[in-house]
């Protein structure tokens, strides 16, 4: 992300389930935090590009999440789909963890 961002403290690592997906709202973005099975996590837009659905209500996997609708699976690092029907990206946000919170670089 090369623009500047603000840090927000979004969630506590533990209101993430592991591994799971929690939806959290900050100003007029809906960011979906997911925790892989190894404990990393992943910030990026809740809405499916495909069906406009909740992502955070999908599978969380290592390397995605899959949108529990039609099934389309986007990369945690680039927010690429890696299967269709979704074509279009969703935006990815970086993280960072101090102690317990979950910081998301959102764009300033």
């Amino acid at each position: 992300m090369s623009e500047n961002v603000e840090w927000v403290n979004l969630a506590s690592v533990e209101e993430i389930p592991q591994p799971g997906a929690i939806k959290v709202d900050v100003d007029d973005l809906i960011i979906c935090l997911a925790k892989d099975s190894n404990g990393v996590i992943h910030a990026l837009d809740d809405t499916c590009t495909h069906a406009a659905v909740s992502l955070s209500e999908g599978e969380v996997d290592d390397d995605g999440i899959e949108c529990w609708l039609h099934g389309s699976k986007f990369n945690y690092e680039t927010g690429k789909p890696m299967s269709l029907p979704a074509m279009q990206p969703v935006n990815v946000y970086p993280t960072k963890i101090d102690g317990s919170a979950v910081f998301v670089g959102i764009p300033a």
